[in-house]
């Protein structure tokens, strides 16, 4: 999928489970951590009450009006056109007058030197480790005693885990690797036992098929029943 703004940001790479399937995608979000285990978590490594939070990577703002309710002010970025229309779509739809909407990337977010105090990016930071000039990003937005935090796959536990193990991406990942990747950058990780919950069988299907290949979705959904995903989460914190 073409996105003439996101070619011109540094750093982005298109992710077209959401970009071609933002209606499919968002039965995901609504299944995915149904006990908002990992918000849960981060408020208590750093709470965003009152702060400026930054949702990098932001996608079509699903996780916005979750973190409008105590925040301060929220900054949502994102490189992908459609995806940030979409956004700002949801932003006015549902009254979030504390939340503010903008084109970047995380190679060059639009903002003040120390202007943000907690940075939630979640799935934003797949390439490790070349994913260091956004690292670098971050050092220069977050003001001293601020937080990121980078959400991404468990790819060592839980049912997904093994399905990405047996997909042409999964195969490629180094579980080790990149957990040791980030314990250099000075991030530490909590592992999060979550899951997908979906209301109904048809709603899993859609999803685990913008997931996998068709092949592999084929057998997946053979040899799983019921509407129910083991999913566990790769937390990553640093303060600043």
């Amino acid at each position: 999928m073409s996105n003439p703004d996101s070619i011109k940001l540094p750093g982005v790479h298109l992710s077209p489970n959401i970009q071609e399937n933002p209606d499919i995608y968002e039965l995901e979000n609504i299944a995915a951590d149904p006990e908002h285990l990992i918000e849960a978590t981060m408020a208590s490594i750093a709470s965003w009450d009152d702060k400026i939070l930054l949702d990098l990577g932001a996608g079509t703002g699903f996780h916005l009006a979750r973190f409008n309710t105590t925040a301060r002010q929220v900054i949502a970025v994102e490189p992908h056109a459609p995806s940030r229309l979409r956004a700002m779509a949801r932003v006015a739809a549902l009254g979030l007058e504390r939340v503010s909407v903008m084109a970047g990337s995380a190679e060059q977010v639009w903002l003040s030197d120390k202007s943000v105090d907690i940075v939630h990016a979640r799935f934003a930071y797949f390439f490790a480790p070349k994913c260091l000039p956004g690292l670098g990003e971050l050092e220069r937005i977050i003001r001293p005693g601020g937080t990121a935090f980078v959400i991404d796959n468990d790819l060592i536990t839980g049912t997904f885990a093994n399905w990405l193990k047996r997909s042409p991406m999964g195969q490629h990942l180094n579980a080790t690797a990149i957990e040791d990747f980030w314990a250099a950058q000075g991030f530490t990780l909590t592992r999060i036992a979550s899951e997908w919950r979906f209301e109904s069988r048809a709603d899993l299907e859609a999803v685990v098929r913008i997931e996998f290949p068709p092949e592999l979705a084929n057998q997946l959904l053979v040899e799983h029943s019921g509407t129910i995903v083991e999913y566990h989460y790769c937390l990553y914190h640093r303060h600043y």
